[in-house]
């Protein structure tokens, strides 16, 4: 075995995924549980849950926004795995589109209650087993537009601002026990949810729907979307024996994105 394959090496490796039976989140879940983890994924939709299971992955219904969810996910963690060793903080929503003025309060605060309080909830009470392992490591996905502005995405783009900030400060408070912490930026990522939010953004801009989606694609310098494996890849990365060392960080996985639309 080569080296970076030994460095690769997640067998024996515990690993949770929030929102990880379908989109971002399976793509992660698959890249783990194929590099040998047992890896356990929630979602919010009991249909993405029971496909998960049938694909071998341990799985439970639980919405990350609800703290007393979250302390009961706790626990059916440890009795299925153990323990933990890296925890992917993964769920999260788009959120409203339109101007500040036009958006719904109750929205707003929906996104920050899945986006920045849903993993608080799960950091705070995954903690105490993730002080049990030798190799922790936690994962928090945020945003391109967690460093960049972002006209008329105002909750969504705050509040992956939140996650980047609630990184750092982690990083830094839990570093001397040993434990990881560190962001991961996607740009536009394909798939049904970055057509929602391309359908929002042009019926905002009352523009055609092709020529913002195609705003999107050139935003990137390499004038594409990422996929969902690019983000996986970069988790598996973070977690991985090569990047000891990488602790704090906000990575961007978004083709080199300098404006977002």
């Amino acid at each position: 075995m080569s080296n970076v394959n030994i460095k690769l090496d997640f067998n024996g490796q515990r690993v949770l995924v929030t929102a990880g039976a379908a989109g971002i989140g399976l793509a992660i879940a698959t890249a783990f549980k194929e590099l040998g983890a047992r890896v356990f994924v929630t979602d919010i939709n009991p249909e993405s849950v029971r496909t998960a299971q049938e694909s071998g992955f341990a799985a439970a219904i639980s919405d990350v926004s609800d703290e007393v969810q979250v302390r009961q996910l706790a626990k059916q963690v440890e009795q299925e795995l153990g323990g933990l060793d890296v925890l992917v903080n993964n769920a999260g929503i788009a959120g409203p589109t339109g101007p500040i003025e036009s958006l719904d309060t109750n929205a707003w605060k929906t996104t920050f209650d899945i986006n920045v309080h849903g993993q608080f909830y799960c950091i705070k009470y995954m903690l105490e087993l993730l002080r049990q392992s030798d190799r922790a490591s936690i994962i928090n996905l945020s945003s391109a537009a967690g460093r960049l502005g972002m006209a008329g995405r105002s909750p969504y783009s705050a509040s992956k601002w939140a996650v980047i900030g609630l990184t750092k400060t982690l990083a830094i408070e839990l570093g001397g026990e040993g434990i990881r912490v560190n962001a991961i930026c996607p740009g536009a990522v394909n798939g049904p949810r970055i057509q929602s939010v391309i359908e929002a953004k042009a019926a905002m801009l009352k523009r055609p729907i092709q020529e913002v989606s195609d705003l999107y694609h050139a935003q990137s310098s390499l004038n594409e979307l990422v996929e969902a494996e690019d983000i996986a890849n970069m988790a598996v990365f973070l977690a991985s024996r090569m990047a000891l060392r990488i602790n704090g960080q906000a990575m961007a996985v978004d083709g080199n994105t300098e404006k977002l639309y």
